[in-house]
């Protein structure tokens, strides 16, 4: 580490010096290969921490990655003042320590979404989440399948008043669709909508709620939207509030009978200590479950099948046996999730891999990294949906490590487990089962797509999701 701590002094100067921004243009490498960025005397690569900022790395994050698990598992970036933590055990060994690295205080998330659980830790944590966390696994999730099938054939029939929308077009024969415009974006959104028991005259506010929350977290310039639309859900909710406190809403299937009643009339019927719960402490649960389940949906679903068509012969056994979707599901969500990681703070003073954390530093737990980590999954660049290596079975909180087999850490584990884990596993595989049924001959339109450094193969995903997804099939 020594090595690193002599670079990066090095660095802040030249930074200080010559570029007060600390930024730098780094060239684009073939994937899989890290910009060269010198050596220690000891043969040790060292890492400008400039570049994790970059356009480069994030189209090619994976090499970096590597070098950060082999020679810094506990990366300091001093030009953010963040210790990055990139071991897929030591990820997990931090987020079930709750006492050790908590989430408080977590950034501007609290302020958009309202008082959640996100921001707290220990005993009021668990009593928060257990508040709705009933509703969103087990029987009443599978509750909701009905409801997720027939929203995701209504999209797609919906396809033939899109013509003109810009992103569906039909020449008789095939059609032409860009599935994250035409599906992914929305259909997460119309699914969390229904469930929590908005009405239908409602789904046009509904996005734009969520959309207004979604911009506005982090900090961004969109903050103020964001905390504008967070008070308009409030104001709404408050009239369903005292509606549903009235009179109970029910969910039913297509056939119109009842299967159970929708999670804003269980909230208003919880009780807490005796008390019924306040119309900010729903509203609060409301915005969590709207951002949990809807932002990871959309990017899993384009992935998935970006990564599927692909590898055609992986996409064969899928359509083969649809139970292989959620094998899908998981290896996309290892190779290439959605969501990056978790930020925690550490209690107390710590030493990681030699380098000293002070208490409260602000520590990111890289997923992205923990399911490339090669010390647990062989051959980590490569997708493969039948890898024995990965748990594909039920999403358990306390993880999955068991003969040879371990979970991917996209929703993390532990306490904190992504609450909308389960709603997101459920609409990307029940959603892709309809889309599989109704896209005949399906295969990716490349002339379309975005195109990698060498301006023939497709773009890598990278970081985060894939931007755009141009689909082509056969007419029924």
């Amino acid at each position: 580490m020594d090595a690193l701590r002599d670079f990066t002094a090095e660095l802040d100067t030249d930074i200080h010096s010559d570029d007060p921004g600390g930024d730098r243009d780094f060239p684009l490498m073939p994937v899989g290969q890290a910009v060269d960025m010198g050596q220690a005397p000891d043969g040790t690569p060292l890492l400008d921490p400039r570049v994790l900022h970059s356009r480069e790395f994030f189209r090619n994050p994976y090499p970096y990655y590597r070098i950060m698990r082999d020679h810094y598992p506990c990366f300091h970036d001093k030009l953010h003042n963040t210790y990055y933590v990139t071991r897929y055990e030591d990820v997990w060994r931090c987020y079930f320590d709750d006492e050790g690295f908590n989430t408080i205080p977590k950034g501007s998330s609290s302020g958009v979404l309202g008082n959640t659980q996100l921001e707290l830790s220990g005993v009021e944590h668990r009593r928060r989440r257990n508040l709705y966390g009933q509703h969103l696994v087990g029987r009443s999730l599978d509750l909701r399948v009905p409801s997720i099938q027939r929203l995701a054939r209504q999209m797609i029939d919906d396809w033939d008043d899109m013509l003109d929308s810009g992103y569906v077009f039909d020449d008789g024969r095939k059609r032409i669709v860009e599935l994250g415009m035409a599906f992914a974006n929305e259909f997460p959104v119309r699914v969390v909508c229904e469930v929590l028991g908005f009405p239908n005259e409602a789904r046009k506010q509904f996005f734009y709620w969520y959309n207004s929350m979604m911009s506005g977290l982090g900090g961004s310039a969109l903050q103020k939207q964001g905390l504008e639309a967070r008070q308009s859900l409030e104001d709404y909710v408050q009239e369903i509030v005292e509606e549903r406190r009235r009179k109970p809403s029910y969910l039913k299937d297509e056939d119109g009978n009842v299967i159970g009643k929708d999670i804003i009339t269980k909230l208003c019927e919880t009780r807490v200590d005796g008390d019924y719960l306040s119309t900010e402490e729903i509203t609060s649960n409301i915005a969590l479950v709207v951002a949990a389940g809807g932002e990871t949906t959309r990017g899993a679903i384009v992935n998935m099948w970006y990564l599927l068509l692909q590898h055609p012969e992986q996409f064969a056994a899928v359509c083969a046996d649809t139970e292989n979707w959620n094998r899908a599901f998981h290896e996309t969500l290892r190779n290439s999730s959605p969501i990056g990681g978790q930020p925690r703070h550490n209690s107390h003073d710590l030493e990681m891999h030699g380098v000293h954390v002070p208490a409260g530093s602000l520590m990111q737990m890289v997923d992205f990294s923990a399911n490339h980590d090669d010390r647990v999954f062989k051959d980590p660049e490569k997708f493969d949906i039948f890898r024995p290596d990965l748990y594909s079975g039920k999403l358990l909180r306390s993880g999955y490590s068991k003969e040879g087999r371990c979970s991917h850490m996209a929703f993390g584990v532990g306490p904190h487990l992504c609450p909308g884990a389960w709603i997101s596993h459920q609409e990307a595989v029940e959603g892709s089962r309809i889309l599989q049924q109704r896209l005949k001959n399906v295969r990716i339109v490349e002339d379309r797509m975005a195109k990698d450094i060498d301006g023939k193969s497709l773009a890598p995903i990278g970081i985060v999701r894939v931007p755009a997804l141009w689909l082509e099939f056969d007419r029924p």
